[in-house]
């Protein structure tokens, strides 16, 4: 009696638990279609579109799934889904490779190709950050994980190149990586107001794993960060602005910051450093022959 009884209640916590991913999912995937501008993916926008970002038809048709289907998702159905339909899913809703973990892991299902390259950085995207060259460019999210980026900004600050893919996030490496942090001139009022942008960001995203573990492993890796954090400073994404680097190769980079939004202003941008004077530009061009010397392909992931 007593075993009949524990075995009920384990599958009525199973059930339970299976609920609330399912809800998870649901409303993990409604997030991130409502992000989506349809001209991201090559669709019209049209004159009667009533709701934010892409209809539920519009993903059903990027990801050759059945509408109906697909509502059911999003309606928290107990309908099972394959992990081929979840790589479907993850490359119609652009999502970066952490999102891409999350929609996998809230499905329960193993990812066939936990390496995918963010289908944000097209191939139009990756031309354009050569084509800056000289100019320091990358493109970044909200979480300011950087996504892809050109030579010149890969030996700016760090050799890029030479840090985990897990661990190109700017916060990250201002907290943690001291060839970024003596990189950035102005350092602690740097840190401190990208910590004040990272959790008026995370007011939207307080839920989600990916946002979690950063703010963990940062909490645990940076006693600066933590007293930083416990101010509970906000301060919105700005315009354009001048910023003072120190690189190890060329010297002082006096350079104008601009953010070009690549969607929504939640989503990816484009981040690109233009010189504001002759000596900053003859810098950034020296900066460039070292970069290429040293790294022939730009790198992405």
């Amino acid at each position: 009696m007593t075993s009949t009884i524990a075995q009920a209640g384990n599958a009525a916590q199973a059930g339970q638990e299976s609920d609330i991913r399912r809800h998870e999912l649901a409303g993990f995937l409604r997030s991130r279609r409502e992000r989506i501008m349809p001209e991201q993916v090559g669709l019209d926008r049209g004159s009667r579109r009533r709701t934010p970002g892409l209809r539920r038809e519009e993903v059903a048709q990027l990801s050759a799934v059945g509408v109906t289907w697909y509502t059911w998702l999003e309606q928290a159905r107990a309908i099972q889904v394959s992990a081929q339909v979840l790589d479907a899913l993850a490359r119609a809703l652009l999502l970066d490779p952490s999102e891409r973990a999350h929609l996998f892991a809230l499905a329960g299902a193993l990812d066939p190709a936990p390496g995918t390259p963010c289908p944000t950085i097209t191939p139009s995207i990756r031309q354009m950050l050569e084509r800056l060259e000289p100019f320091p460019a990358c493109v970044q999210n909200s979480r300011y994980d950087i996504l892809a980026y050109n030579r010149t900004y890969g030996v700016m600050m760090c050799d890029l190149d030479a840090v985990p893919p897990q661990d190109r996030n700017c916060l990250w490496l201002a907290f943690t990586n001291e060839d970024f942090r003596a990189a950035l001139g102005n350092r602690e009022e740097t840190t401190r107001i990208m910590a004040a942008k990272f959790r008026a960001a995370m007011a939207e995203h307080l839920s989600e794993p990916p946002w979690k573990t950063l703010l963990g492993r940062l909490r645990a890796a940076s006693p600066e960060f933590r007293e930083v954090w416990e101010r509970h400073e906000v301060v919105a994404p700005v315009g354009d602005r001048t910023k003072r680097f120190v690189n190890a190769q060329v010297g002082q980079l006096n350079l104008e910051h601009t953010n070009l939004w690549l969607g929504p202003s939640a989503g990816p941008r484009l981040v690109s450093y233009v010189p504001v004077d002759d000596e900053t530009r003859l810098r950034l061009e020296k900066l460039q022959a070292f970069a290429q010397a040293s790294a022939p392909v730009p790198a992405d992931f």
